[in-house]
């Protein structure tokens, strides 16, 4: 059997290669049948692209994705196998869907409820790159009513391989040198804003080491294999959140509809003096 999409071959399969393991048995493989469809729908497959908000404010549409409609092509393969079905189909596939599209951002993007800044040494290389990585993750993310969420989910994994630097973190008390030195400043900045916001604060903890950039107590430490950054959107509004580092500034905005009826809670902002810079000595 070949395989086609978009009227281009893409995979060649057998019967004998969906046959059960045991001869005398005319049976199909269960679990081959469902490895190819999985191979098939990573060939196939192109992830929707949520709707943004960009620097000049203008809303860049969403795009829909692709995905292997598994049932359907199971189906196929079940009627080639068991009744001499055509030697030749076109994989079918189904439309996905974003998240967030152009509707729902223009509803959302004006009506300001919360904003921080805090401020960092741009002259830090490693440290900069690294905070402006993070707060592009965050950038433009929606967060629906009663969802939860996660700043680790959201950001992912701090690796080299993800772009991520070594630049200097606090563990147990004491500096040493760590892959994603800075993001912190990111997710304390973010706590300031949709704290101010109203949102419901879940989980936040602070350094063991006073930090610099944000009052005392108003820091949220973040690690992949430790301590997350949760809150949950206890408005009837999606909000969203903007996050852009630039000129030594992270700052965080967080808008909604014009029907929110936000309840602010009182933040302390942070002095705009550039805290002094974190040294490492061995």
């Amino acid at each position: 059997m070949t395989i086609t999409y978009e009227n281009e071959p893409i995979m060649t399969i057998s019967r004998s290669e969906l046959s059960s393991p045991t001869p005398d048995l005319q049976l199909v493989n269960l679990k081959k049948l469902s490895q190819v469809s999985d191979q098939l729908d990573k060939q196939i497959r192109k992830e929707a692209v949520n709707a943004v908000i960009d620097d000049g404010g203008r809303i860049v549409p969403e795009q829909p994705g692709i995905e292997l409609n598994k049932k359907a092509f199971m189906e196929q393969l079940l009627t080639y196998y068991y009744q001499s079905g055509p030697s030749m189909i076109n994989a079918p596939v189904r439309r996905t869907y974003p998240r967030v599209d152009s509707e729902i951002l223009a509803a959302i993007k004006n009506k300001r409820i919360g904003h921080y800044v805090t401020y960092f040494n741009s002259r830090n290389k490693e440290r900069s790159h690294n905070i402006f990585l993070a707060a592009e993750a965050i950038d433009n993310y929606v967060v629906f009513p009663g969802e939860i969420f996660s700043f680790n989910k959201t950001v992912g994994i701090r690796t080299k391989a993800r772009g991520y630097l070594p630049a200097p973190i606090i563990v147990k008390g004491e500096l040493s040198e760590g892959i994603g030195g800075g993001i912190c400043q990111v997710s304390s900045t973010l706590f300031n804003a949709v704290d101010r916001s109203g949102m419901k604060i879940l989980e936040r903890y602070s350094h063991s080491k006073r930090v610099r950039y944000v009052p005392p107590g108003r820091d949220a430490t973040v690690s992949w294999y430790g301590p997350d950054f949760t809150f949950k959107n206890e408005y009837n509004e999606p909000i969203l959140i903007k996050a852009k580092a630039i000129n030594g500034m992270m700052i965080v905005l967080v808008f909604s509809s014009e029907e929110i009826i936000a309840q602010p809670n009182k933040i302390p902002s942070t002095d705009n003096k550039l805290p002094p810079e974190t040294k490492i000595t061995n």
